[in-house]
């Protein structure tokens, strides 16, 4: 889900966490790069610290409202845990390039799996389709992509991770406030704290919703008096699902996107999300669609370059937003989208990728920012991440420089700044 902050920007990814998807097949496991004396910073809380956390925090959630008897029950005997902790602090050195995402997000077998996991499921994923309007196949990727359609949901108690985050985690406001959530899914009567279960960062069941999402989007599809996404029928987990993506506005039948080629000469100042424009003027620059045929028009749209100008190229419609309101990482929405696509029988991308290329690690994305700024192309913050601000830099600076300015953060362009 959107809370767990996988953060992409044109071909590079960086994983804060996918979900248990991480744990499944979509990336690789993470890693520590910077050996034991950073585990050793990593891990400096410790189980008495963590209980006289708890004190404070079972204070703050009777004042929110959670009982006594919760709080008993599910808070007693926690443990602190170094491993939660030290995957929480490695997640901004793990990278990975779209085209290796997507070889595994998008292979054969997730395909495969996917066409007998909707055949299994047909009765079950019409009815959602019928109620929600949200495709079936898209719900079905998504279950792909976040946990092998239900073979790996994560054994992890979720109050435990949540808890030790909250103590010891960079971010210990917001996963406060995801531990408070599952507090509350708790009390409300919905699962337990031994089947509340799910990835290290807190993520839960079948398409892995954190708490908070749950409470506001998670559905009781089959009548039984409980929203449960942990068990085995993953009948309400993809309910919710669709449910979250029909809050969003999805389009029953619309594209995410389209593959495209690009004409000769085309300005790539007019790529990325911040330029929209109806699809007869795309139409009129020369655009159309990876197979030759004509733009479909199914509202606004804007040109995606996930790879640079070397690697495929997408007109993105509404519901590639709407996917990212459950992950914000193009790569992710671009998997998603894909995997829905091929469910339907849809061909997978033709065009090919820059496999040449490596990512940027979190040293050379930070040196990169600072060097485009001190050159007078203003990242507006030196933070490793190549959101718009950056790659609006890295455009300014390859015009500068004659190169196409596609705003893909390359090595090349940080070897030309030093």
């Amino acid at each position: 889900m959107r809370n767990l902050c996988v953060t992409y920007a044109l071909g590079m990814l960086n994983v804060c966490l996918l979900a248990i998807g991480a744990a499944a097949s979509p990336t690789a496991p993470v890693v520590d790069p910077e050996g034991a004396v950073m585990a050793e910073v990593r891990t400096a809380g410790d189980t008495a610290g963590l209980q006289v956390w708890l004190q404070g925090f079972r204070q703050r959630a009777a004042a929110a409202g959670i009982s006594a008897d919760v709080m008993d029950h599910a808070l007693t005997g926690l443990q602190y845990d170094a491993d939660v902790i030290r995957r929480d602090r490695n997640q901004s050195e793990f990278t990975k390039t779209i085209w290796d995402y997507l070889d595994t997000a998008n292979a054969a077998e997730r395909v495969s799996n996917g066409k007998a996991a909707l055949a299994k499921r047909a009765a079950t994923l019409q009815k959602i389709e019928d109620k929600y309007g949200v495709d079936k196949e898209v719900v079905a990727a998504i279950w792909g992509l976040e946990s092998a359609y239900g073979s790996f949901r994560g054994s992890g108690s979720t109050i435990q991770s949540l808890a030790n985050l909250a103590y010891d985690g960079r971010r210990g406001a917001f996963f406060e406030g995801e531990l408070l959530a599952a507090l509350k899914i708790l009390q409300s009567g919905d699962t337990t704290p031994t089947k509340m279960r799910g990835s290290w960062a807190g993520a839960m069941g079948h398409t892995q919703f954190m708490p908070s999402s749950f409470l506001s989007y998670a559905v009781d599809f089959d009548g039984d008096g409980k929203r449960n996404i942990w068990d085995d029928d993953p009948t309400d987990a993809l309910a919710s699902t669709a449910a979250y993506l029909a809050h969003f506005g999805w389009v029953k039948g619309a594209p995410y996107a389209v593959e495209i080629t690009l004409p000769k000469g085309f300005d790539y100042d007019l790529s990325g999300e911040r330029v929209t424009k109806p699809v007869v003027e795309w139409q009129g620059l020369g655009i159309r669609q990876a197979n030759g045929s004509d733009l479909p028009d199914f509202g606004a749209a804007s040109v995606l370059l996930p790879g640079g100008a070397r690697g495929a190229a997408f007109l993105i419609f509404s519901n590639f937003h709407v996917i990212e309101k459950y992950n914000t990482a193009d790569a992710y929405v671009i998997a998603v989208g894909q995997l829905a696509r091929m469910l339907k029988g849809g061909a997978a991308i033709k065009a090919a990728w820059p496999r040449e290329l490596r990512v940027l690690t979190f040293d050379e994305r930070i040196e990169l920012q600072e060097r485009l700024t001190a050159a007078g192309f203003d990242t507006l913050g030196v933070d490793a991440k190549m959101g718009p601000n950056t790659i609006a830099a890295v455009k300014a600076f390859q015009r500068a420089q004659a190169v196409v300015p596609d705003g893909y953060p390359s090595l090349d362009i940080l070897q030309r700044l030093r």
